[in-house]
């Protein structure tokens, strides 16, 4: 692979993980009737935006409508406090599968 095409490609990938990024926040504040200016990575859920459990549950089960590929367990919600830390779960999990090992299983 080329220098040049190694660049396009991370900064494709930058672009898209920016755009996830604001479609996250946006799904946020559509979800919570808040501004989207008030959800910034540093925004706790319950603190700064208003959600109660059910609100945040309900947006765990939305954002994994959306994002086909994410599954998020009632572990991850317990640790998801602020928005930056649910755009952090989302990006890791293009970064889980490509550091799964690949287990092959015996023939018989």
């Amino acid at each position: 692979m080329t220098v040049g095409a190694l660049r396009s490609r991370q900064q494709t990938k930058a672009t898209h993980d920016v755009s996830s990024a604001k479609d996250v926040r946006t799904i946020i504040a559509n979800h919570l009737g808040v501004d989207v200016k008030r959800v910034t990575d540093e925004a706790h859920f319950t603190d700064d935006l208003g959600a109660d459990w059910l609100d945040r549950l309900e947006l765990m089960i939305l954002i994994e409508d959306q994002f086909p590929a994410v599954e998020i367990t009632d572990d991850d919600v317990d640790q998801i406090d602020v928005v930056g830390d649910l755009i952090r779960h989302i990006a890791g999990v293009g970064n889980d599968r490509r550091q799964r090992p690949i287990v092959e299983t015996p023939l018989q």
